[in-house]
């Protein structure tokens, strides 16, 4: 790499990459709003000459957009990412994720082709029977999976958000959280509140169950309420079980907490799941987001309340 990338002088960039359908529009609109130039589908072969360009034009923040489009540079943009990071250069990578179904879905409801499909020359949707609906699904399928091997190895070095039950606004206002003042400096921690029944985020590192906990949802009166209420935080402080679990989850960050920062861990996302996802998960991430406040970088999300 060339000396005039230096760390020192390089500022914020972001690459913004994931599943075709998992929300790279919606998150190249957020990005642009906090104050990002953002470039989409940039070759990785032109990433050094663009940053370099961005060097000598001054003092502006970069978001540059990689998906599968770029399949004949791919092999290289791994590399490139983790040469510019042992130089110093303060690159975050964002991996916008779903789960199939989501995928398969969101396809179906815009009726585009994905950009891995081996019929590309044949119109989403223009077949109708259903021998050629199911032959739809099969090379949709294997289009995903096919894109899921091809980026592998940059899901492994991004912060990763699982898109699949996420409205627009809501992935608007977690990319931003992301590259709000403090990110990027140290280890980001982000708490998240989550209902089992709508399925585990694919984007926590760790997870911990708490429908083992008394449940406020069996009181008539605290049922309509929330975790971030007076009367539902009452209510569960007085649980000895509550707060049992609350310092063994408390006390495995606070040991383990350095050691990821130690292995250069920029993000680390902690899950708390209950059966609704309303009041046992939501008061726990409150809590521990308070208690780690001191952190630098402290996120708090609850997937279910911010879908509202």
């Amino acid at each position: 790499m060339s000396p005039e990338l230096a760390a020192s002088e390089q500022h914020d960039v972001v690459l913004l990459t994931g599943m075709s359908g998992g929300g790279k529009s919606v998150a190249m609109h957020a990005l642009e709003d906090a104050g990002y130039f953002c470039v989409d589908n940039l070759p990785a072969e032109l990433l050094l000459d663009f940053l370099r360009l961005e060097q000598q034009r001054g003092e502006r923040r970069v978001a540059i957009a990689v998906d599968v489009r770029s399949t004949g540079s791919l092999p290289l943009l791994l590399p490139l990412l983790k040469e510019l990071r042992g130089q110093g250069v303060p690159v975050r990578s964002i991996f916008l994720d779903a789960n199939n179904d989501a995928l398969l879905r969101r396809f179906s409801e815009t009726r585009r082709p994905h950009p891995l499909r081996e019929d590309r020359d044949t119109a989403f949707g223009a077949l109708d029977d259903e021998h050629s609906s199911d032959e739809r699904h099969r090379l949709l399928m294997d289009a995903i999976q096919l894109e899921r091997e091809l980026l592998g190895g940059l899901r492994a070095e991004s912060t990763v958000i699982d898109t699949s039950q996420l409205r627009p606004a809501q992935l608007r206002a977690w990319v931003a959280d992301l590259v709000g003042p403090g990110a990027g400096t140290k280890l980001t921690l982000v708490f998240e509140s989550f209902a089992f029944k709508r399925g585990v985020p694919s984007d926590a590192d760790f997870v911990f169950d708490v429908r083992v906990l008394p449940n406020p949802y069996y009181d008539r009166e605290l049922r309509p309420l929330t975790g971030r209420d007076a009367p539902v935080a009452a209510y569960l402080a007085a649980q000895p079980e509550v707060g049992m679990m609350l310092g063994q989850i408390a006390g495995f960050l606070e040991r383990w907490l350095p050691n990821f920062a130690a292995d250069q861990r920029s993000y680390l996302t902690v899950a708390i799941g209950c059966t609704g996802g309303q009041h046992r998960s939501v008061y726990l991430v409150e809590m521990l987001a308070r208690q780690f406040s001191h952190h630098s970088h402290v996120l708090k999300r609850h997937r279910e309340l911010d879908a509202r």
